[in-house]
Formats: structure tokens, sequence, C-alpha cells
């Protein structure tokens, strides 16, 4: 890794008072950084939402995800990763939302599950849960290129082992021996019906294995519509877990399919189709 960078305006964060991240910020410094008030950097709503989700974030883990804010700021300007580009709501609605997902893991998950991140785009839930969960192994997948070449990239700079990068359309990777039914964790965020992202991610995941789904809070009607999808899937719903997190508007739901039987060979079905005509 090369020195440090160091900027005149780096004196905005070299804060060393609680709640705030201390010491430089890291190389290849991005706009959003490099301009941003000491109140931007601020960890505490990071830290104190994620104990609200019953994780404890050190210091360290802090700092890493303030360089990863920086990294994603820094790529999206060239790259759609993702419209919200403020410290703060980065911290609720991307960082927040995807570690919920822990409350739907058992421990063991949480300390060396190995999970799948369908649709990864700019990198969550996966990244996110693993930089708090640094046992976890993981693949990010995404149809986009220019996004996989960020996840790549994002891989290698916060130095996230166990962890790789798939470029590809679901519906064709599951497909391959080397993905189909190995992971014991898949995960989506994509806005799409649970019908949809069940055929999406059952067959990615072993038997035994879950799915959790980030998904709005009232989705009574989509799941009713999701049953015959999951039964033909291998799929049944265990729970749909309310979720509260700090700095969002509305709670959320995650969505925890288990899988309890193999996926028959021919689902998912070709490019496009779980979207355009989902399971009934």
């Amino acid at each position: 890794m090369g020195a440090v960078m160091y900027h005149p305006v780096n004196s905005l964060v070299r804060l060393h008072r609680q709640g705030y991240v201390k010491g430089e910020i890291i190389p290849g410094h991005c706009t959003a950084i490099l301009m941003a008030t000491a109140a931007e950097i601020r960890t505490g709503n990071l830290v104190a939402g994620a104990e609200a989700l019953g994780i404890v974030l050190t210091d360290a883990q802090a700092r890493r995800f303030v360089r990863y804010y920086a990294e994603l700021a820094r790529w999206n300007e060239r790259v759609n990763l993702t419209a919200i580009t403020d410290w703060d709501a980065a911290q609720s609605l991307h960082f927040l939302d995807s570690l919920s997902a822990a409350r739907a893991l058992s421990p063991e998950l949480l300390a060396s599950g190995e999970f799948v991140d369908v649709g990864s785009g700019g990198g969550f839930p996966g990244i996110p849960m693993k930089l708090a969960f640094d046992g976890m192994r993981g693949t990010l997948l995404d149809s986009t290129a220019k996004k996989t070449a960020f996840l790549s990239h994002a891989v290698e700079t916060l130095e996230l082992r166990d962890m790789s990068v798939r470029t590809g359309r679901a519906e064709t990777l599951a497909h391959d021996a080397d993905m189909r039914e190995r992971f014991d964790i898949a995960f989506a965020r994509a806005v799409a019906e649970v019908a949809a992202l069940a055929e999406l991610t059952l067959p990615f995941v072993r038997v035994g294995g879950v799915v959790v789904l980030h998904k709005k809070a009232d989705i009574a009607a989509e799941l009713s519509r999701a049953e015959t999808a999951l039964d033909t899937l291998g799929g049944s719903l265990r729970e749909s877990l309310p979720v509260s997190i700090s700095g969002m508007l509305g709670d959320r739901t995650l969505v925890v399919i288990e899988k309890h039987s193999r996926t028959p060979a021919r689902y998912p079905r070709r490019p496009g189709m779980p979207a355009k005509r989902p399971l009934r």
C-alpha cells in the first residue's frame, strides 16, 4: 500500500474527539471527503445504529466504512452506483439497512457463513456485512461490468479477504456448477417482487440455507402471491421480520426464506423472465 497522501483540507478529518473518525483519510481522496465538514464524517450515528441492531462496531471498523464511502463517492462521479451520496444518508439508507440482515442470521452464519449478494450494485448489503463480520465469505454478483469493476476495486482497497466478484446475470450464473446450490446465504436488495427474487436467489443456496430479502414494510399481498413460487423452487417462508432503522423514514421488512429441497434444474428461467413473468 502506498504512502498516505496529505492535503491541507485533511485538517477537517484529523478529528480526535469522541464520535469522530481518528487519523488521516486514506489514499484515493474523493471530492466528497476532501470537501467534507467535520459533521459529515461523524460516525456516531453509524455506530449507534449498528448497536441498535445488536452489532458492535470498533473504531477500526467505523474507519473502514468511511473509506468505503469515500471510494463509493469517488467512483460514483463516473459510474452510476447510487443516488445517495450524502454521508449521513448513506449511514442509514446503505450501511445500516445492509447490516439489518444480521438479524435474520444465526451466530454461526455471522461467524463463518458463505453468502452471495445478487445484484450487488455498489456492494449492498455484501460489503457492509463483510466489514462488520470479517469471518464471513462472499461473492458479489452484478450484471453490469462497470459496477463489478468498482466492486473489485472496493474488495482490494478495503483488503477484504475471502471475497470474490462475478459479472453476469443471476439467471445465467445460477446454472454454473461452481455457483449452484453452494452458498449458505443469498442476499438481495433489488426492487422486484418476492416471487421474482426467489427465482434469482434460491438456486444459489444449498439445502438448509437461507435467502434474506430487504423489502418495504407492507408486503403481505406480495408474500401471498409468492407462495407457489417458493414451493416450486424448494423454499418456504421462515419469517417476515420488521426492522426499524435509525434515520430511515418508514420501517423495513426482512423476508427470510429457507431452502428445504433442491431447486429443479430448469430454474431460474432465461434472463428477464423471472421479473417479467413471476411464478404463480
